[in-house]
């Protein structure tokens, strides 16, 4: 499977590239981890790439890392689309105390407007 997994720096997309390298090394899934503008995020880009290869290196992942420019939901989007990945994951969502999900406006877009399955994990 082609998996596109968005990273911007927050501790749930690490979660999420955590799991998703776990996935990609025992289902042989084709990874790339597309690195994401996110305010939020305390890590650098920069930080944030020598992050995740060294958490690919540790678990002997071979997948490409680049660097989305723009919008990052309609950057993770159009990306899914132009080069044909059967899933994009992103790492979010929080339980509110009323028991329903939140998510940020980067995964709120890439749900809404993706054409192909999106994973989100918390």
């Amino acid at each position: 499977m082609k998996v596109l997994l968005g990273i911007g720096g927050s501790d749930d997309s690490l979660t999420a590239l955590e799991q998703t390298i776990d996935r990609a090394r025992e289902a042989g899934d084709d990874l790339t981890v597309g690195i994401i503008d996110n305010p939020a995020a305390e890590l650098s880009r920069d930080a944030l790439e020598a992050r995740v290869r060294e958490m690919l290196d540790e678990a002997g992942v071979d997948a490409t890392v680049r660097h989305l420019e723009g919008d990052p939901g309609s950057a993770l989007v159009d990306l899914s689309e132009d080069e044909h990945f059967d899933k994009i994951v992103l790492g979010g969502g929080e339980t509110s105390p009323m028991g329903k999900i939140r998510i940020g406006s980067i995964a709120e877009f890439v749900l809404l407007n993706s054409h192909v399955t999106v994973s989100l994990v918390r």
